[in-house]
């Protein structure tokens, strides 16, 4: 497999495992968008001063997510299984309790708060990297056996390639997340739509690592 060809495969392989989290990134872009201009109007509360969320709170989130993602991917290529795959689906507990807080908490929030609600001990970039991390599970089961079929220098070159799109992935969802229709959009119904998706995100992510059969196997 020479340079080029590993290069097509490695964007292959990542853009179909990561087309949603465009829309996930989209969001969160444009609610920090929104507090960003809350807090340059200067109709935002001092605790919210204290939580405020910045872009790079979200690239770093997504780096860490992805990486974890990755380093288990490789460690189970070279025979280290660290989690059962019905197990990872737990992880879709953590997209549906933070859909819970905020459809509970929106309702008293102003608008620029609603990603401060979610950032507890200023730390918002690991709320990130648990939702990324949630949402790729299902890469792990592709990931695993196409590392498999690269040589060590195939294997770094992919690697590099994931992580550079990845930056290019949080590109495209900053850019989405500045279109007048998609900001105003989500300015409007945005404490509706983010609890929703992460609800449904979670919901997925258990399904489809079949977690709920696992666990009633447990009951019955």
């Amino acid at each position: 497999m020479n340079l080029i060809l590993t290069i097509l495969s490695a964007l292959g392989s990542f853009i179909v495992t990561n087309v949603d989290d465009i829309f996930v990134l989209m969001l969160l872009f444009s609610q920090a968008r929104s507090q960003a201009q809350t807090s340059n109007s200067g109709v935002v509360s001092m605790e919210s001063k204290g939580n405020r969320i910045f872009p790079r709170d979200i690239v770093i989130g997504q780096y860490l997510g992805f990486a974890l993602l990755v380093l288990i991917s490789l460690l189970a290529t070279f025979g280290v299984t660290l989690i059962p795959d019905q197990w990872v689906g737990l992880l879709g507990l953590i997209p549906i309790y933070l859909g819970v807080k905020l459809f509970i908490k929106g309702e008293d929030e102003d608008e620029g708060n609603i990603l401060s609600s979610l950032n507890k001990f200023n730390k918002f970039y690991l709320s990130v990297a648990f939702i990324t991390f949630a949402n790729g599970g299902d890469n792990i089961g592709i990931y695993v056996p196409f590392f498999s079929t690269l040589n060590n220098s195939q294997l770094i070159i992919t690697v590099v390639t994931f992580f550079i799109m990845v930056a290019v992935w949080c590109l495209i969802g900053y850019r989405l997340a500045r279109f007048k229709y998609v900001s105003e959009t989500l300015e409007k119904y945005g404490r509706w739509i983010i609890p929703i998706v992460f609800i449904g995100l979670g919901i997925y992510i258990m399904v489809e690592n079949e977690t709920l059969r696992a666990l009633w196997s447990l009951v019955d």
